[in-house]
Formats: structure tokens, C-alpha cells, sequence
């Protein structure tokens, strides 16, 4: 079938990108689903820092690329093995498949399945093979999904059924930044009532570590970023303090759980810092590879203290996204409050530069 989409011609554009046009909307082929794969009529996709990754060249992935994978919609179509999705269920799409047979995916979400990754890392569905195609040439896949297209082709272990109540919008938020950010604190911080907790970095990860923990009735949360409007909203939103880096270093302040959700070394320090006695610090922001940090070692074994990586919020897609959804449902954890803004596939271009400048938290583009 015919589908219109954004496709990455070439990584490293020079910035604005509403002017350099790295991403270009175009009309592609995409193949029906194999066996255990699905057709998915796209309502929401979220704009992430993972897709800016790839634009900017931090992340490289085979071009070109249709990108996008934090998106939610409608199926229309399923494979004759698929047994779990129907048509017409609306699904959130998880941007790292799991088999459910390697070691990894024996870990309950602390290690990311092998398999997923490596499909990932070649732009194919989790078994092999690419499902879109444009004049004749291959075009690859983001992390399985490529949401930034109006319909979608993905493993049904990409997928998470939620129910119709939850907004398309609210759905595909809740496929990544609510699964990273929320997953950060809930799965591997777990703080308990008389913790504090802290979040540096106030993107739309960070965001969602924030409202999570706020729904946790922890005894104090405090947010860090270094733009005053993110601070402001972070105290709308129930902060007990928001504060800039600067601030954290000059008072000397501390956290049971500290939750760095930037992707840079700065924040990396900050939040590294920031780590109280006995507390843990979970890093869950992708930095350059390149980057590099400078912290003391003395204070790990000194203060007994814990740094954990986290990836996707050490989630099990299918377990968390339905718990996230009935969080949203029962009024718990404001999703909608992530959303900055709502817009159409052709302004993804500008949404990118919006993104890199710090300026949203969730950009979502609307298909219906």
C-alpha cells in the first residue's frame, strides 16, 4: 500500500532543520505484515530525543530511514500467528522488541533483549527484513517502529494493546517517555515513602520521572533543570523544589534517589552530586558516544553509594504499559501535562529544532 511518511536522507544537517530539510515527507511502498506482524493505521506519534539523535548524528542508523517510534494507533491488519492484537484494538508501540526466549529477556527488563537490539541496529523488524520501500530502494526501519507515517508495519511484540478510553496521544506518549522516565523510578529506584527523590533533566523523560514519582507520595521531590520555564512547570506540577544545577552544588543538596534523565555529562555530574548518603543515582539519558564525565570515585565505597544504568526504564513493555494506562485512567499520572504541543507531520522539521533548543518536553504529531 501506498503511505506518506518522514524519511532521513542525511544525518549531520546543519541546524535550523526548518531550513536544511534533513527530513523529507514523501510517499512510500509498505508491505503487508508477515505472520507475526501488524498493519497499524498511525492516530499519534510523540517527537523524541532519540529521533534527534539520529538527525543530528549523535545516534547513526542506516539511511534512509523513516523515523519516529514513540507512536500509538489503530490496527487494521494481523498476521496469520498473531494471536494477542486484534483489528481495530488500539496499540502503543514499543521501540524495543523482546523475544521473550534469550537470556536477556529473562532478566525482567534490567537488560534489553539481544535480538531487539540488534534488529534495531540494522533498521529490520525484530525477524528480519525491511517492510518499506520508495522508488525501488529499501528504506529502514527506527527501532522497529517508524511512527512518523500515517501507517506502520511492526512485529506484534512491538505492540502493547491499551484500552480505547486512553487518547491516542496519551497512548504514544506512554510508549516511551512515560516507560523511561516512569520506568527509572519504579522499576529500578523504587523509592519508598520516606525517600526523596530528584530529577535532573526536564525533558519529556524527565518529565514523566517527575509526575511518577509525584504519584508515589514520596516524601520529597525535587526537580533540576537549567531553564526557568521547565523549573516553573515542574512546580505546577507538585515539585516540592525545583532548582538549577547551580543551586544543587551552591546548597549542597542531596537526594535519597537521584534520576538523571538529560543525556549529558553535566547533568551526569549533577545528578551524580547529588547522591545522598547510601542513595542511588539511575542514569537513563542517552549521551553521545563520544561523551565523557569526571566524577570522584571515593564517595561510591565512602557513602555506600549506587549508580545503575537504565534502559527504557528497565520495562517489560507489555507488563508496564497497561499499569501506565490505568495510572492515566484512574487520574494518577497527568500524561497529558507532557504534551507541549500538538502538530502536523510537516512540521517535524521545526519540532526538531524546538527539541535541540530545550524549549518542549512532548511534541506529538496528530494524524487524525
Amino acid at each position: 500500500m501506498r503511505i506518506r511518511g518522514a524519511v532521513l536522507e542525511q544525518m549531520g544537517l546543519p541546524r535550523p532543520y526548518a531550513e536544511s530539510r534533513p527530513l523529507a515527507i514523501c510517499e512510500l511502498e509498505l508491505d503487508p505484515p508477515g505472520p507475526t506482524e501488524i498493519l497499524v493505521r498511525i492516530e499519534a506519534a510523540g517527537v523524541c530525543h532519540s529521533d534527534l539523535s539520529v538527525v543530528d548524528g549523535n545516534r547513526p542508523r542506516p539511511l534512509p530511514m523513516l523515523l519516529g517510534h514513540e507512536s500509538a494507533g489503530r490496527v487494521v491488519e494481523v498476521g496469520a500467528e498473531v494471536e494477542e492484537i486484534a483489528v481495530g484494538d488500539r496499540v502503543v508501540m514499543s521501540f524495543l522488541p523482546r523475544c521473550g526466549s534469550c537470556r536477556e529477556c529473562a532478566t525482567d527488563g534490567r537488560l534489553p533483549c539481544s535480538a531487539g537490539s540488534a534488529a534495531n541496529t540494522e533498521g529490520t523488524l525484530l525477524h528480519g527484513g525491511r517492510r518499506l520501500h520508495r522508488d525501488g530502494q529499501l528504506v529502514h526501519h527506527h527501532l522497529g517502529v517508524s511512527g512518523f507515517a500515517d501507517h506502520v508495519v511492526v512485529d506484534a511484540a512491538s505492540a502493547v494493546v491499551v484500552p480505547d478510553a486512553v487518547p491516542p496521544d496519551i497512548a504514544a506518549v506512554l510508549g516511551c517517555a512515560v516507560l523511561t522516565g516512569g520506568g527509572a523510578v519504579l522499576n529500578v529506584a523504587r523509592p519508598g515513602p520516606e525517600d526523596s527523590i530528584m530529577v535532573v533533566g526536564l525533558g519529556g523523560v524527565g518529565m514523566a520521572a517527575l509526575i511518577t514519582a509525584i504519584s508515589q507520595d514520596v516524601r520529597e521531590v525535587i526537580a533540576v533543570d537549567a531553564l526557568p520555564a521547565k523549573l516553573a512547570r515542574a512546580r505546577e506540577l507538585g515539585a516540592d523544589r525545583a532548582l538549577t544545577p547551580q543551586e544543587v552544588a551552591a546548597q549542597g543538596v542531596t537526594a535519597d534517589r537521584v534520576i538523571e534523565a538529560a543525556g549529558h555529562p553535566r547533568a551526569f555530574e549533577t545528578a551524580f552530586g547529588a547522591i545522598g548518603f547510601g542513595g542511588t543515582m539511575v542514569t537513563v539519558g542517552l549521551p553521545a558516544s563520544d561523551a565523557t564525565v569526571t566524577i570522584p570515585p571515593l564517595p561510591i565505597t565512602a557513602k555506600a553509594q549506587s549508580v545503575i544504568g537504565c534502559y527504557l526504564g528497565s520495562a517489560v513493555p507489555r507488563r508496564d504499559i497497561p499499569a501506565y494506562a490505568q495510572l492515566y485512567l484512574e487520574g494518577k499520572l497527568p500524561v497529558d501535562e507532557l504534551i507541549s504541543r500538538r502538530i502536523r507531520l510537516e512540521d517535524v522539521c521545526s519540532a526538531m529544532d524546538q527539541l535541540a533548543d530545550g524549549e518542549a518536553i512532548r511534541q506529538v504529531i496528530m494524524f487524525d
